[in-house]
């Protein structure tokens, strides 16, 4: 009776243990699969463009896109969320996430035919929209919860058009909160439409812009975001909001102010409303998102203004305080989705901060500046140019000097008369660009002195395409005596020709380059008075012809090479060595007088992060002219001293 007593208790106890290890097996199996890395994939890269795709990590829907680049895979998109209708606005979590799979499944099939969020969102809580909260900031920041919270501010901002109050903004800024995150900057990365920052921006603004205020001063401080909104009337003395916000946890807290001045709200006929919204992150979510290469290097300030009220004065502290690298004031273009130069003006700058104009319209209602690329300063080099510009100035007066006195007795024959009627003006329009040189670096920027500004640019770019085309002209006489030898033009001819190339050519270029840039205001640089290279690329104007000439002029010496050496040949050992002397001579004086050492701007081009290339062009140019002036002393001293 005991042995059927115990295969009883037997029996009743085989189906537990069995299903308790079958239970342990299903959670290592489990295990194994939820430790499974989701954001790898399994296919063979070959490069051959065919994406790879990788199912989502277990209760999140949607798929990773992978590309094969260097014979690896690396993430492009990711749509994987967890956020939808249910995820949202369920009250019992842990009641949700016990159900069987076979529930589950069945809730999935469900969602597709639920409400979508924002007609459920305006069914539950339409007054202050508070109930989604809860459910979004609970979730993970994946690329696909992004983009679904993206959406639902997009179509609040769109399905609200008024009686916005305060509680609404309180809950919409909670919401874009979440996604601002610092922690979430890498995923934007990878969300699927790249305008997913650009449309919140959008949103956030365009929401903003329907909230009503009365008197009191509206305040909605989030940590990645801040709402300041206050009713102002016309002829109030000034009006200021001061922000001051954390990019991340660790570091310190950044300021951005917007000031209204008493002279531009003479210009609102009556009370209206100032709103600003002041975001910490949202300039590197911009770069990370539309895959930019410029770096915000402050808040951006987003500004809701009447229409009558165009300028504003906007104070930004740098995130990374640096001297040498100078900051661009700078407007987002709402149409194009990109930072705009053209939408501001930098008034002051240090190391610490900027001080920026702007125009505030339709189009352009964020600010912030911009961090300078590829910007190379250096004490050594400063120290080199004006030293060099200063040892120029002067072999330029000596070389011009010895000209006046030698001229007599240089000017003999028509070949060396043009000879030297080149090399004077060479001397001469690079001593005047060198002027005026000095007499833009004094002027603070366009900000403050843009016609002075206009007028320096327009005769330094004259005047330095005079010495290059002075250049060109010496190179063509060069060229006229070596391949025409029977024939020959008149003096005057010849003289008339050189002049038009030397100062007829430059200019024309000039005043067609100020003529079609300056209207536009993309004549001048925001930060200098020289010619603009990010709006209009006025700088080809001077860039192409002067790398033209020193291609040209490189030919030439080419030439005078070869038909220096064809002399030589077959004659004696000393006759050949003096060839070489010759030659060498020849390339001495040709290089800096023809402007070949210019060719190394091609290098500081191409490298631009290279010191010694900068150092190496500066040295050369500053001192091109000092040869003309020991050729000159020598011809000086023949002359005179037999």
């Amino acid at each position: 009776m005991i042995p059927a007593h115990w295969l009883y208790c037997l029996m009743l106890l085989l189906p537990i243990e069995s299903c308790r290890i079958l239970c342990q097996a299903s959670s290592k199996s489990k295990e194994k699969v939820t430790s499974r890395p989701h954001d790898v994939c399994d296919g063979v890269c070959n490069n051959n463009g065919t994406p790879c795709f990788q199912s989502c990590p277990p209760d999140s829907e949607g798929n990773m896109k992978f590309a094969c680049k260097a014979k690896k895979w690396h993430k492009v998109t990711e749509t994987c969320h967890t956020l939808n209708t249910h995820s949202i606005f369920e009250e019992d979590k842990e009641l949700y996430s016990v159900q069987s799979s076979d529930s589950t499944i069945r809730t999935h099939t469900f969602h597709r035919e639920l409400k979508t969020i924002m007609d459920t969102l305006m069914e539950k809580c339409p007054k202050d929209l508070s109930c989604v909260i809860k459910g979004i900031e609970r979730s993970p920041r994946m690329p696909g919860n992004i983009a679904v919270v993206v959406q639902l501010l997009h179509n609040i901002s769109t399905t609200l058009t008024k009686d916005v109050n305060e509680e609404k903004m309180q809950s919409y800024s909670a919401m874009a909160n979440h996604i601002l995150n610092s922690k979430s900057i890498s995923n934007w990365t990878f969300i699927q439409d790249r305008n997913s920052s650009c449309v919140l921006l959008q949103s956030i603004h365009s929401f903003a812009s329907k909230l009503f205020m009365k008197e009191h001063l509206i305040n909605i401080s989030h940590v990645f975001i801040h709402t300041l909104g206050t009713v102002v009337s016309r002829g109030s003395l000034g009006k200021n909001f001061t922000f001051s916000m954390q990019i991340n946890e660790t570091s310190d807290k950044v300021t951005g102010r917007l000031l209204l001045s008493p002279e531009e709200l003479q210009k609102v006929p009556s009370a209206f409303q100032v709103i600003s919204i002041a975001f910490p992150t949202l300039g590197a979510i911009l770069e990370a998102s539309l895959l930019e290469n410029v770096t915000v290097n402050g808040l951006v300030l987003s500004v809701i203004l009447p229409e009558e009220l165009k300028n504003i004065s906007l104070i930004f502290e740098k995130i990374r305080k640096s001297g040498e690298r100078k900051s661009q004031c700078v407007g987002w273009h709402s149409l194009e989705s990109r930072w705009d130069r053209r939408a501001c003006k930098t008034i002051q700058e240090n190391s610490r901060q900027a001080v920026c104009r702007c125009r505030s319209s339709k189009l352009y209602t964020s600010f912030s500046i911009l961090m300078s690329p590829n910007t190379l300063e250096s004490p050594v080099l400063t120290y080199i140019t004006y030293i060099g510009l200063g040892i120029s100035i002067c072999s330029l007066i000596i070389c011009l000097a010895i000209e006046v006195l030698v001229w007599s007795q240089v000017t003999k024959t028509e070949i060396s008369y043009l000879r030297h009627l080149c090399i004077a003006n060479i001397a001469a329009t690079l001593l005047m660009a060198d002027a005026w040189f000095i007499v833009a670096s004094f002027l603070s920027g366009p900000v403050l002195h843009h016609n002075g500004c206009v007028a320096a640019t327009f005769f330094v770019h004259f005047f330095y395409l005079s010495v290059f085309f002075w250049m060109l002209a010496k190179a063509l006489l060069i060229l006229y005596g070596i391949l025409i030898v029977f024939h020959t033009l008149p003096k005057s001819c010849l003289v008339a020709s050189l002049f038009s190339v030397g100062y007829g050519c430059p200019l024309v270029i000039a005043v067609i380059t100020l003529a079609v840039t300056e209207p536009g205001k993309g004549y001048l640089r925001p930060e200098a008075c020289w010619l603009n290279w990010d709006m209009t690329k006025a700088l080809l104007a001077f860039v192409v012809p002067a790398l033209a000439i020193v291609v040209v002029n490189l030919i030439t010496v080419t030439m005078v090479i070869i038909k220096t050496q064809r002399a030589a040949i077959g004659s004696s050992m000393f006759q050949e060595v003096r060839a070489i002397v010759r030659i060498c001579k020849n390339i001495a004086i040709l290089t800096p007088l023809l402007g070949l050492t210019w060719g190394f701007g091609i290098a500081t081009v191409i490298n631009g992060h290279s010191l010694a290339f900068h150092i190496i062009f500066s040295l050369l140019n500053a001192l091109q002219v000092s040869p003309d002036a020991a050729v000159d002393s020598e011809e000086c001293v023949h002359r005179f001293c037999g």
